[in-house]
């Protein structure tokens, strides 16, 4: 029986089946988001923001289902009690490690369990707005779009960020401080960039982008509050954690320190507050060794032990999947068979196409999150726009 259900879980028609409701779903709520942009947003701002905060929820878990319950992946959270009491109930900016393909996922499994997937955001780059489905999404919710230019992107993080702290419900804003995903040759490119300055070289991430963070303080403080997570994946793992692997539903186990930080120890002064961003990412970068020497994120550290704490799938996630597929799945698998078995060879050509684009479709979102397709890290700009130092934004796969 479990080869079984493996097969099936690696079919290319079980794959097709996701990508036609994850896309056509996302077509739906997009349209929807368009409505109410325009039609409810100008007269009730807060009643749009509820309502979107369904939508999102709904396209957004569809990829928490495969993580949590199609390829039964696990996490760990390591959390204090008290921190974990105020998870949910407060306006959050989230510094998290970028390391690998499926961080962004590990993380909305997390957002999932605590009730805030809806209200997740990030700083993004521009270009993802104009990408259908994900990208339409992101921009409906208000999501930060940066232009890489930090004369440009200080204004924008200032007015994006006063608007989320007037949300009614709470929001969590990652912040992918180092800029990209983390590869052999970007690291290579941050030490270099290290030593040529005389700063602490990190050995599992990169130098961290301050800019964004420092243009993003003053909104911040007295509304919202610092997560700094810390998320691991043993190197000895025979499943590689990759979106691929989940969605041929092998599971992957994955480690995650959580840390509540009040804005109030972050310094006031840009320089200042900018070396606290630094020696953050030298506290995290301590915490990594110590996982991938000692399988946990103390015995190497000076971090306080804490009990490690399985999250376990809801069955919103399973619920809202089953809907879908029954509303977007079964009927287009029923007119594309009409199609194919017409006997016309116009109709048999379109009903091919529709399963090639697909098809297609989900192939390149999967490539968008692949570790080689992140952006670039150290490579020098014009016109004014720092790379090392210049605001973060995160890579979709996403998407993301």
């Amino acid at each position: 029986m479990a080869g079984f259900w493996s097969t099936v879980k690696q079919s290319t028609l079980m794959h097709l089946c996701f990508a036609i409701s994850y896309f056509t779903s996302g077509l739906i709520i997009n349209t929807a988001q368009c409505i109410l942009y325009f039609g409810l947003k100008p007269f009730n701002k807060r009643l749009y923001r509820k309502i979107g905060y369904y939508l999102c929820y709904s396209f957004y878990s569809q990829l928490v289902f495969l993580a949590d319950w199609w390829s039964g992946s696990t996490l760990y959270i390591y959390i204090s009690d008290e921190d974990l009491k105020h998870c949910g109930k407060e306006h959050v900016l989230l510094l998290m490690n970028h390391t690998y393909e499926v961080d962004w996922l590990v993380g909305w499994m997390f957002c999932e369990k605590v009730k805030v997937l809806g209200n997740c955001k990030a700083y993004a780059k521009k270009v993802i707005q104009y990408i259908p489905t994900v990208g339409w999404a992101w921009k409906f919710a208000e999501f930060v779009f940066l232009e890489r230019s930090f004369d440009k992107d200080k204004e924008i993080i200032g007015r994006q960020i006063k608007e989320i702290m007037d949300y009614p419900d709470p929001v969590w804003l990652l912040l992918n401080a180092e800029g990209t995903r983390f590869t052999e040759k970007k690291h290579e490119a941050s030490i270099k960039f290290a030593r040529d300055r005389g700063m602490v070289e990190l050995k599992h991430h990169l130098i961290p982008r301050t800019k964004g963070f420092t243009a993003s303080l003053p909104e911040l403080r007295n509304k919202s509050t610092i997560l700094d997570i810390q998320l691991a994946i043993s190197k000895d793992s025979p499943v590689k954690p990759t979106i691929f692997n989940i969605l041929n539903g092998k599971p992957i186990e994955a480690h995650m320190h959580i840390r509540r930080i009040p804005f109030d120890q972050v310094p006031e002064d840009e320089g200042q507050a900018a070396e606290w961003l630094q020696e953050l990412f030298r506290q995290k970068d301590v915490m990594q060794e110590s996982f991938h020497k000692h399988g946990d994120f103390f015995t190497g550290s000076n971090v306080t032990r804490k009990v490690p704490v399985k999250l376990h799938p809801r069955l919103h996630t399973l619920i809202n999947m089953v809907a879908w597929n029954v509303l977007t799945v079964v009927p287009m698998i029923y007119y594309l068979i009409q199609l194919l078995i017409s006997g016309e060879i116009m109709y048999f050509s379109i009903g091919a196409s529709i399963l090639i684009a697909f098809y297609g479709l989900m192939v390149k979102a999967i490539g968008m999150s692949k570790i080689s397709k992140a952006s670039s890290y150290g490579s020098e700009k014009k016109n004014g726009q720092s790379v090392h130092n210049g605001p973060s934004s995160n890579e979709t796969t996403k998407n993301k």
